[in-house]
This record gives structure tokens, sequence and C-alpha cells, in this order.
């Protein structure tokens, strides 16, 4: 199971920023961000939910499931993943690990250069 942590750190080094761009980018303290990516801030205001996803580029809906908030069912796929053309329903959760530690290994290489 994905959770609250997990799924705002991903969504957080796709982008890619660090804790402190996303403190100054949004002014929430990179130590809480530590703590939330940690799990060890279970349910975060909605304020700070909806700050992150904007800034991640993510459905909001997705941060409120992954912290209970509301009841979705399943977290949806990535965004991304809804954009390329194969089905994100057609996706295993496996092919979904691979593909975004592919796309993070292609942003770091970019990085670098």
């Amino acid at each position: 199971m994905t959770t609250l942590g997990k799924t705002l750190k991903e969504a957080r080094e796709l982008i890619p920023l660090t804790l402190r761009q996303v403190e100054d980018a949004i002014g929430i303290s990179n130590a809480y961000l530590s703590q939330l990516e940690n799990d060890k801030i279970k349910k975060p205001s909605a304020d700070v939910l909806y700050k992150l996803a904007s800034l991640y580029h993510i459905d909001l809906d997705t941060l409120l499931a992954a912290s209970g908030i509301i009841n979705k069912g399943a977290p949806k796929k990535n965004k991304l993943l809804n954009t390329v053309a194969l089905s994100a329903e057609s996706i295993t959760e496996e092919e979904e690990k691979e593909l975004l530690s592919y796309l993070k290994h292609i942003r770091f290489s970019k990085k670098q250069e």
C-alpha cells in the first residue's frame, strides 16, 4: 500500500525539488515536509495538502485519500501516467514503479549535464 509520505516524496522527486525548495515555494518548513514524507505526520491539514498538490501537479483527491481525510478507494494513478499513450488502468503497480524510477533516472542524468 502506498502511504501519504511515499506519495509525497515520489511526487517531489519527480519534479525534482529539494525539501528546502518546497519550503521556499509554499512556506511549509522542510522539517515538517520531512516528517510528512517519513509518515511521522498521518493527517496534515487539507490546506497543506492543497499547496503540495498544486506544486507537485498531482490530484488533490489522491493526497486526501492517501491521508485518510476522504475515502475514495485506491488513490488515482500519478497524473503523468494518465497522459501517456498506455492506459493507466493497464499498467501494473510494478510497471508504474519501474516507469517512475526510469523517469527519475532520466531527470537526474539531464541535471548532471
